[in-house]
């Protein structure tokens, strides 16, 4: 429980995985309440895909347990919402961002989705619009997928991961290989949805300083471990140098956060 007595949408409690004899995650404590933005900071290898991947139920932890929504991982499909962290696309790929999204909604199913004027092929353009619009992309419903630029993608897979209204969405690395305004873009779209649809957002980054004005929470991953909390009380000296287990410093540069001596190459540009 939360302390205001609420069941948490993501409750991790001591989570441990190996994977090659090696431990990625090392008793790993999360919660993230419903309609917060949690940005999951660390370098690469810290552990935060293989963190995603144990919440979605791809992994099973060695030890520990992950509730979703109060239920064991599993239990509650469609409950969670996942933008992969990389999208090759062909230019030429004569599929339309409408037709992604619709993935969404039935694509773990065989055949071809409804179409035509069909109450529920009607329904379903209804669900794919309003995720569109969702994240502002009404405009791009019409256009190829593999010539959108890589700011417009990204807002085009996060329609899809919330299209089947999901109470947690999960995005790994969406901000990378993004310029500064499509950066600045995601990350407002995320703010929005967390604020206008009460959707829990656990996004994975390594910089942690464009999240700085919409996150509520973050959880710093190092080598596996992780501490999560208001990002005032997480992003210390003391706290990053006991998890990283050497000295590193804190420092606030021009209203930017740099951490110094960590092995981490971009929490800072």
């Amino acid at each position: 429980m939360s302390p205001d007595g609420a069941v948490p949408i993501l409750a991790m409690e001591s989570v441990s995985v190996t994977l090659g004899g090696r431990r990625v995650l090392e008793a790993v404590d999360l919660r993230i309440g419903h309609g917060e933005l949690t940005g999951l900071i660390g370098s690469n290898g810290a552990g935060k895909t293989t963190l995603l991947r144990v919440v979605l139920g791809l992994l099973a932890p060695d030890a520990g347990r992950i509730l979703v929504g109060g239920q064991p991982v599993g239990h509650r499909r469609g409950l969670v919402g996942y933008v992969p962290q990389k999208i090759s696309l062909d230019p030429d790929m004569p599929i339309r961002a409408m037709d992604i999204v619709g993935l969404g909604l039935d694509g773990h199913r065989f055949g071809l989705p409804p179409l035509g004027r069909s109450r529920r092929g009607a329904a379903r353009r209804s669900r794919v619009e309003e995720a569109l619009a969702s994240v502002g992309a009404e405009r791009l419903a019409d256009a190829r997928i593999g010539r959108l630029s890589g700011g417009e993608q990204q807002r085009v897979m996060m329609a899809q991961a919330l299209v089947s209204r999901p109470a947690l969405l999960l995005l790994d690395e969406p901000l990378a290989n993004l310029d500064i305004s499509s950066i600045s873009e995601v990350v407002a779209v995320l703010a929005r949805v967390c604020r206008e649809q009460g959707v829990a957002v656990l996004i994975s980054a390594h910089d942690m300083n464009p999240l700085l004005p919409v996150m509520d929470r973050i959880a710093y991953m190092a080598d596996g471990r992780l501490a999560s909390g208001p990002t005032g009380e997480v992003v210390r000296t003391d706290v990053l140098s006991g998890l990283y287990r050497h000295p590193v410093e804190v420092l606030r540069v021009g209203g930017r956060i740099l951490v110094a001596g960590a092995d981490a190459e971009s929490h800072c540009p």
